[in-house]
């Protein structure tokens, strides 16, 4: 017995429990306690039936993330799960709650396996750019076949026990035991009375066709071009042809391949990222209870927000200018709710109920006087904002917080306008805000810390990331997307089409390049911004009047049918007039355009956010490097395989990355400047993932050092 796996005997039976909450990880603790338990029960003659099963509220859910990236420990979980195959005493095992990645592998390894009402299992770890490893490809597909296996472990989904049973991943689903012990020792005795039929894994053959193989292998390298794991994941399913042992010996070699590429670096970060911005100054202070939501315009944006809150439960008012905006506030929503019921996350009934009882759309600001969260999700005017939190600030309740959802302006001159700026902050959400994951708290001056932690909580409420944002034109997101879009505007005057722009950053891994992203959002947003910043511009600031004249044409993207592209039948295709407008302005400003490649593309783009990233980290706006890689990873479509900007210039290196600046600078000194933390780390030859979090500004001393 140890402090993570606990062992009772119960007569013939024997009972092994794994117990390292919170969700039974299979870590090295674990794997080292079953290493040796399994040969000495094993050996015992007075026990005839080992049954494994799991404490709390989980199976394992596999492998330990805190032995990410860290030397292994043995023993591996390949070696034990092949130790639990090679039992000679029946071994089974009980699902609950989650059995995934290792904690699958090991369940495969065992005799025969219990599911639990509830259980999902699955093999996700293509999500991380890499294979099962333990024995997953190999095991799985002995028991459900080829195709469901191949399906299985190159989708990465999890299987609910319904649909596990009738595969034959698991033997028996009981509906009548109390807890996993209870399962554990009736599957046992069931085993010990022959009722229950036990078999190795390993020795299960399934035919494996070259042309189901090849098949599999097309399609992933078609549908998944710039992830390989995919691909790899069929080279190794298809040595289940070979004996168990020689199978995960192959399956171990691919896995290593993987294991060692680009991809599976970006996607990991981008699995710690996720989880590593809840990490906050605040911490400490317990948020504020938030039983009910109030938001303020019900356009597209205050529609989206107060959508996102119905979907989480929370009861919402939404206020607007007259009755038509109100009307139209509640279809959106409606017509949101309905999406949701289609897609399975709710039912017709709640739907109705959500609608009837917790939805309340009026015409005064009166109606949020009770409140716990006010959003305000105004035009992106300082004016039109202020006015609307000076007359909130006389309707809202006392320890209510007031919210601004906007996307640039300045959340203290919006807070100054109440005399409760502690109460105040922004929350940027993102279109569709039901839908997109990113939501940036910009935190005031002075915003309460408990305000800044309600936030987060609320976030999670909403299954949404959150990151923290000091306040400056645009935040992180968009301080990062301004300058992207300058660059972009540059390969324009260079020589390049928005289709090539585009199509060159969609190959490297961007849903969508910049100039499709801003018809889909809607040109006129921007060009307001651009027409409120004029008067302050540069003068030596290279710019592109491009999408001024295409505004100016009355074309807004998608939603008025032109902007950077026209959307005839909604197909993405060049407008030859605005391509007729683009050599004008080249023509106007003397430039003689060039020939550019796709990797040219990629690289000024790339480094011009990498620039304004680093700029921005070292002015304190992010507390971290990965909290900029989450705003783009999870707000602007960043390549999840890539990891993030700020990863990228690890990944290149800070000197490299620099070199590039220097270059790009002799033809524009004033756009290409090298920021002084990412100077300070070539220097030295950091990187920006080992810097210190941050809340205020980062001070570059003479000599170099922080």
């Amino acid at each position: 017995m140890t402090d993570v796996v606990h062992i009772t005997r119960v007569g013939p039976i024997a009972l092994v429990e794994i117990d390292n909450p919170p969700v039974n990880a299979a870590g090295a603790a674990v794997r080292q306690a079953l290493w040796a338990a399994i040969p000495e029960l094993d050996s015992d003659p007075d026990v005839q039936v080992i049954a494994l099963y799991g404490a709390g509220r989980t199976f394992t859910a596999g492998a330990d993330i805190r032995e990410f990236g860290k030397p292994p420990i043995p023993p591996m979980l390949p070696d034990l799960c092949q130790r639990l195959e090679d039992c000679q005493t029946p071994l089974i095992s009980v699902l609950h709650g989650t059995a995934l990645g290792g904690g699958l592998e090991m369940a495969v390894a065992t005799h025969a396996r219990i599911g639990l009402p509830g259980l999902r299992v699955g093999l996700p770890e293509v999500a991380l750019g890499i294979i099962p490893g333990a024995g997953g490809t190999q095991r799985a597909p002995r028991l459900v076949g080829l195709e469901a296996g191949l399906e299985m472990i190159t989708s990465g989904r999890h299987v609910p026990a319904e649909e596990a049973l009738q595969l034959g991943l698991i033997d028996r689903l009981d509906s009548t035991s109390a807890t996993p012990r209870d399962a554990a020792r009736t599957a046992a005795q069931a085993v010990l009375e022959g009722a229950l039929v036990t078999r190795r894994t390993g020795d299960i053959d399934i035919p494996i066709p070259a042309d189901v193989i090849a098949r599999w292998s097309a399609e992933m390298a078609r549908k998944y071009p710039l992830l390989p794991n995919r691909k790899a994941a069929v080279e190794a399913v298809a040595a289940c042809a070979q004996p168990i042992r020689d199978g995960v010996r192959e399956e171990r070699r691919v896995f290593n391949v993987c294991l060692d590429s680009p991809e599976r670096a970006g996607l990991v970060h981008a699995f710690f990222a996720e989880r590593a911005t809840s990490r906050i100054p605040e911490a400490g202070s317990p948020p504020r209870p938030v039983g009910s939501v109030g938001v303020i315009g019900g356009g597209t944006m205050g529609a989206g927000i107060a959508t996102a809150f119905l979907l989480a439960g929370l009861p919402v008012s939404l206020s607007e200018q007259d009755a038509a905006s109100a009307a139209a506030a509640r279809d959106r929503i409606a017509g949101h709710l309905e999406g949701a019921v289609k897609r399975g996350k709710m039912t017709g009934e709640t739907r109705d109920i959500t609608l009837a009882k917790h939805l309340q759309v009026d015409t005064n600001l009166d109606v949020h006087a009770q409140a716990d969260l006010v959003i305000e999700a105004a035009w992106e005017d300082l004016e039109t904002k202020k006015s609307i939190f000076a007359a909130l600030d006389g309707v809202a309740k006392p320890g209510a917080i007031l919210a601004t959802n906007t996307s640039y302006l300045d959340v203290d001159s919006i807070a100054a306008a109440t005399t409760r700026p502690a109460d105040v902050l922004g929350l940027h959400f993102f279109s569709p805000a039901h839908v997109m994951r990113l939501l940036e708290v910009v935190v005031g001056a002075q915003t309460a810390p408990d305000v800044t932690t309600t936030a987060f909580a609320l976030a999670k409420t909403l299954r949404k990331v959150p990151v923290r944002a000091r306040i400056c034109d645009g935040f992180i997101g968009n301080r990062i997307l301004n300058r992207t879009r300058m660059a972009a505007d540059h390969l324009l005057l260079m020589g390049a089409s928005p289709a090539q722009v585009d199509g060159a950053l969609e190959r490297w891994g961007f849903a969508l390049g910049p100039f499709a992203t801003l018809d889909l959002a809607g040109l006129d947003i921007g060009w307001a911004a651009r027409k409120r910043r004029a008067p302050t511009r540069d003068p030596r600031e290279r710019y592109l009047r491009l999408a001024d004249r295409i505004c100016e044409a009355g074309h807004f993207g998608r939603k008025t049918g032109r902007g950077y592209y026209r959307y005839d039948g909604g197909a993405r295709q060049e407008d030859p007039e605005m391509l007729a407008w683009l050599q004008e302005e080249r023509a106007e400003q003397g430039i003689s355009p060039r020939a550019l490649g796709d990797q040219d593309i990629v690289d000024y783009y790339l480094t011009a956010m990498i620039c304004e990233a680093a700029a921005l980290l070292g002015d304190g706006i992010a507390l971290r490097a990965v909290d900029v890689d989450a705003v783009l990873l999870f707000g602007y479509g960043f390549p999840r395989q890539r990891g993030g900007p700020l990863l990228q210039a690890d990944m290149l290196g800070p000197q490299t990355v620099l070199d590039r600046i220097e270059a790009y600078a002799k033809a524009d000194d004033h756009f290409w400047q090298v920021p002084p933390l990412l100077a300070q780390l070539a220097a030295s030859d950091g990187r920006f993932a080992k810097l210190p979090d941050s809340d205020t500004p980062r001070p570059i001393h003479p000599t170099g050092d922080a």
